[in-house]
């Protein structure tokens, strides 16, 4: 990732925006390393979406830990100096926690959160992705995974909603909020290519694109 003076890439955004396709897309055009969130690894994610209210807390703290084990194996292999892009940011954990989470679950997750917490290192851009809500629900029918079958609609709009508030006063890091309705990264090859012109055009520290004809 040398030409975009980036060695750490973050991709952003709700459940079936398609982060796992822009990760493994830029990954292979910038001979860069993908790292993924384990999903399918957690075990309460199909009781979450079954009964979200009896298995928020065990989904939300399970998150937590994969995550941080992740991220504490990357550092031992240092892998940032081969140029990472990941599909999260670690700072989005507390985000799902403010949704799913009571007033008492959350006060747990918080005491956790701060016994657990460490010095992770910021990504050098984020990219959130944006679409609406309808459009996501048609992605995520057509992968038709397993424990997403249940998934709602309201919960869908409220994730949106929450990572809308976050991303609007996020100021930690560079940030490219990409309207996605119009772009096709996962069949459109030119597409990857028009959001690296894209990020290398970024003069400010947040910036907005909703197409590839600028």
């Amino acid at each position: 990732m040398q030409d975009l003076h980036l060695k750490h890439i973050a991709i952003e955004g709700p459940i079936g925006i398609g982060k796992t396709t822009l990760v493994n897309a830029l990954a292979d055009k910038l001979q860069a390393k993908p790292l993924l969130e384990r999903i399918d690894d957690n075990p309460f994610i199909n009781l979450f979406y079954e009964n979200p209210e009896r298995h928020a807390l065990p989904v939300q703290l399970s998150f937590l830990f994969s995550r941080l084990k992740q991220w504490q194996a990357l550092n031992q292999q240092e892998l940032f100096h081969q140029g990472m892009i990941t599909d999260y940011i670690f700072a989005k954990d507390r985000l799902f926690a403010t949704v799913t989470l009571s007033d008492a679950e959350l006060g747990l997750y918080d005491q956790v959160l701060r016994a657990v917490a460490v010095d992770l290192p910021r990504p050098d851009l984020v990219i959130y992705l944006q679409s609406d809500a309808e459009i996501i629900m048609q992605r995520i029918k057509r992968r038709d995974r397993s424990f997403e079958r249940n998934l709602d609609a309201d919960y869908l709009r409220r994730i949106i909603a929450a990572y809308d508030h976050f991303f609007f006063h996020y100021q930690e890091t560079p940030l490219l909020i990409v309207q996605t309705d119009k772009l096709n990264f996962a069949d459109r090859p030119e597409d990857i290519d028009a959001l690296l012109v894209r990020i290398a055009k970024m003069r400010s520290n947040t910036e907005f694109w909703a197409d590839y004809t600028g």
